[in-house]
This record gives C-alpha cells, sequence and structure tokens, in this order.
C-alpha cells in the first residue's frame, strides 16, 4: 500500500503539480479512504519527500546508464538533455516551482542531489571535455557547470516562461544549444555536426 501510495501521488503531483494535489485527491485516485493513507503517511509532505528522493534515484540510475553508452563528453550532454526531455514531457510546469516556493524540506532534497551529483557530473563532464580537446581549453569549469544545471532549473520556472507562450522542452533544447556553442572548441564542433540530428540521437538512446 505504501508503494502504491508513492506511485499516485507521483503521478497526480507530476500531471497537476504539487499544491494543487491534495490527499483526498490521491486517495480518490487510489479508491481507498484518506484515513488509510494516514495509518502510513502523516501528510502530504512526507509523501512528497519520499516522491522527490524516489524519483532522483530513478534519474541518477537512468543518467548513469547513458554516461555508459556516450561516446564522449557531447554524447554524453546530449544524451541527458534528450532523457530529460522524454522523463518530463508530461510534467506539469508548475512542478518545480510548487516544489521551491512551498516545500522546502523536499526542496532540499533536489538541491542537495543538485550540488552532490548534477553539478559534480557537469563538472567531471567539462574537464574531460577539455582533455579530449571536444571543449575549449580557457572554460572555466566550475561557472560552467553551475550555469547549465541553473540553466535547466530555470527553464521549468513558469514566471519566466509561462507556459502559455513557451514550450518547455523547446526551452531546453534552445539552452542545451547555446551551452555547447559556448564551450566547443573547432574538433568538437566537427564532431557535434555530425551528430546534431536529434531524431537520430533519440534512436541511439534506446538502441546502442
Amino acid at each position: 500500500m505504501k508503494d502504491r501510495i508513492i506511485k499516485s501521488a507521483l503521478n497526480l503531483f507530476w500531471r497537476y503539480g504539487i499544491k494543487s494535489v491534495t490527499m483526498d485527491d490521491i486517495a480518490r485516485d487510489l479508491g481507498i479512504s484518506k484515513r488509510t493513507i494516514y495509518q502510513h503517511y502523516s501528510d502530504k509532505e512526507a509523501i512528497l519527500a519520499l516522491v522527490i528522493q524516489e524519483e532522483l534515484n530513478s534519474q541518477q540510475c537512468e543518467l548513469e546508464k547513458l554516461d555508459e553508452r556516450a561516446e564522449n563528453p557531447i554524447e554524453q550532454l546530449i544524451y541527458s538533455s534528450v532523457q530529460m526531455r522524454e522523463t518530463m514531457a508530461n510534467m506539469n510546469p508548475t512542478f518545480l516551482y510548487d516544489l521551491k516556493k512551498y516545500y522546502p524540506d523536499a526542496w532540499g532534497l533536489f538541491q542537495t542531489y543538485k550540488h552532490e551529483y548534477i553539478i559534480k557530473s557537469l563538472r567531471d563532464n567539462l574537464l574531460k571535455g577539455i582533455e579530449l580537446g571536444l571543449y575549449r581549453p580557457e572554460i572555466d569549469v566550475d561557472i560552467l557547470a553551475l550555469l547549465r544545471v541553473e540553466q535547466v532549473v530555470m527553464g521549468f520556472d513558469p514566471t519566466i516562461f509561462p507556459p502559455r507562450k513557451f514550450d518547455m522542452m523547446q526551452i531546453q533544447m534552445q539552452f542545451l544549444l547555446h551551452f555547447l556553442r559556448g564551450v566547443l572548441s573547432e574538433k568538437g564542433f566537427e564532431f557535434y555536426n555530425t551528430i546534431k540530428d536529434k531524431s537520430a540521437l533519440e534512436i541511439n538512446i534506446h538502441e546502442k
């Protein structure tokens, strides 16, 4: 039952945002009483914390698999962006905004993941790209790792990019292309031009 509650909550949060989903909504989705939920979880924030932790663990596993398949840091960056697009295609744009504004404890889990895993991975990617001659040697890896992760987070902020005016995944792809243009060396551009067809990249993610 605990797993069912978590899965239902994740689905509802993903579709409608966090703040608008109530314990009644979760109970209704599962066809159980709200009292049954309270036997396992004290409140919505307790459920949300587990939802966030499980989703972050899942995303980390998926990204690690893609890292193993990527031939070099450029593919690694692009594959991770395609994976994010697939994962978040049906995510309500207010999800991260709600998390940041109304649920500081759960937001703290995301922040820890961002700093302990995502930023470190980006920094390693940039260092490896420089070593292979694919990225410009003069870039500051600490600054650009932070810039890249904040680009991604900013793209999901509906106060900056209202969903009625912007497509969330188009924003993310534009950010990625902008970032790559800033870090690629001439050698990196040559390689990028051989793989820039996004459709081919999406196929490679599943076939490699």
